[in-house]
């Protein structure tokens, strides 16, 4: 049992925005759903091995980039797709930020990135930073040229 995991604030949609969330992230399910009155309350769900609980609380509250999920990737192929698929009906950013169609924040980063950005060369860790900061999605082809 994980000992701490995430507990979301949505106004009405915790079960659609579980439902988006497992669509996208392999090894993902819906664990359990609470129903109050017939309408769902609380929802379970795993993403890639990390639980979530999703609430429909009302709109009271909203996410706020204070609080973002990194999404480790292997290399460009998967920023591209969960870039894509978490993007979709939500707002980019930059430095590889967006929100999702409910608001909540991701960051998509290739490994490569963290690895150019703590090359010994700090020269060429600085022109990747500077790389970096102009990009919207990350492109890693352009920071390995940097």
């Amino acid at each position: 049992m994980q000992k701490i995991h995430p507990f979301l604030w949505f106004d009405t949609q915790a079960e659609e925005a579980a439902n988006f969330y497992v669509s996208i992230f392999r090894n993902s399910k819906i664990t359990d759903t609470m129903r109050n009155n017939g309408s769902v309350l609380t929802v379970g769900f795993t993403l890639d091995g990390t639980d979530f609980t999703a609430l429909n609380g009302g709109p009271l509250f909203k996410f706020t980039e204070a609080v973002s999920f990194v999404v480790d990737c292997r290399d460009q192929e998967e920023v591209d797709y969960y870039w894509d698929k978490l993007l979709a009906g939500g707002t980019p950013s930059q430095c590889g930020w967006l929100k999702d169609k409910y608001g909540l924040s991701w960051q998509v980063v290739p490994k490569r990135l963290i690895e150019l950005l703590q090359d010994k060369d700090k020269a060429r860790a600085a022109r990747v930073m500077q790389a970096m900061m102009k990009m919207v999605k990350i492109d890693v082809k352009t920071l390995e040229e940097a």
